[in-house]
């Protein structure tokens, strides 16, 4: 009797394991479970199978494909990601009283545990998934080089603290260093570049957009532009400067996802998970360069701690955003 109850549950967990796999694969495929049954049938009677371009598919929460295009959708999902940075300005304008380092460094520190989740939970996730180790290493490496060579470039023409509050470390101010102006708003436009891709590339091949993907960069966007605003105020940048620049940036974002979606689809199947590692490895390098160290000097105490609850609230929303 016992033998037969183990045999059974045996059973059942091993039926439980292959539904799961198989929900699994039809996501990454872009595949029905009808579809995906279809292909194995072939495979096994050793018919060809008809070729279906790997997608990315990124969150289990997400929006489904209607009538609209999908480069305007890309467009909009990276238009309202990066209204984060707009959100963040006004609060930073309205509320410059009541803002200390500390506070926006407890700010910070959570928007940089959010992007910690969405390129480890997330894009890393799917780039090896979808590309195995060498691509996903490649890919990485490269996008982190790239960000931190123009970044480099960018610090020497005066944008190396855009990210600071300016009560800690100085912004410069336009006397101060002539072009400064202008380094920081292509710095911040950089910034948000991988965001871009990684939207527009997820709609691509049958792919759907994550809600908490997107709700990931919104939260991080609002940390970085409350503490970059505060820094552009306090460096005695006129109003009309902050808020062109953190207007233009999200509609330029928009339209960077809008021109990604349009461009990368004529792109190679197979050159799309090692984009997105390139994104990933961008993000993470800019978390690290601009976010990380308004975050964590002289911050207040159990900072790290902020940091894993903005890691764990954006694994959260990755999760269960339906």
């Amino acid at each position: 009797m016992r033998s037969k109850l183990q045999l059974s549950a045996a059973n059942g967990a091993r039926s439980a394991h292959e539904s799961h796999r198989d929900r699994r694969q039809s996501r990454i495929l872009g595949l029905s479970p009808a579809a995906l049954s279809e292909r194995r049938r072939r495979a096994r009677a050793g018919q060809p199978r008809q070729n279906h371009a790997p997608c990315i598919y990124i969150s289990a929460g997400r929006m489904q494909r209607g009538s609209m295009p999908i480069f305007i959708q890309a467009g909009l999902w990276g238009l309202l990601s990066a209204s984060g940075l707009l959100i963040g300005a006004i609060l930073a304008s309205s509320l410059a009283r009541h803002l200390g380092h500390r506070t926006v460094a407890a700010v910070m520190g959570f928007g940089g545990g959010v992007l910690i989740a969405v390129v480890s939970v997330e894009l890393m996730t799917e780039a090896y998934r979808l590309s195995g180790l060498l691509p996903t290493v490649g890919g990485v490496l490269s996008g982190g080089a790239a960000f931190s060579l123009i970044n480099w470039r960018l610090a020497a023409a005066g944008a190396k603290n855009r990210k600071r509050c300016g009560e800690c470390v100085h912004q410069p101010s336009e006397a101060e260093h002539k072009g400064s102006g202008a380094a920081i708003a292509v710095g911040a436009l950089m910034d948000g570049v991988p965001e871009a891709l990684v939207i527009g590339l997820s709609l691509l091949g049958g792919g759907q957009i994550g809600l908490g993907v997107v709700a990931g960069f919104f939260l991080a966007n609002v940390p970085q532009g409350l503490s970059s605003a505060s820094g552009m105020k306090l460096a005695g940048r006129s109003r009309r400067y902050i808020f062109t620049v953190w207007i233009g940036i999200p509609v330029v974002i928009g339209l960077a996802a809008l021109l990604g979606s349009l461009l990368l689809g004529a792109a190679p199947a197979a050159l799309m998970p090692a984009i997105l590692a390139f994104a990933a490895g961008a993000v993470l390098a800019m978390l690290a360069e601009t976010m990380i160290p308004e975050a964590f000097e002289n911050a207040q105490p159990f900072i790290g701690l902020i940091t894993v609850v903005g890691f764990l609230a954006a694994f959260l929303l990755i999760q269960h955003a339906g």
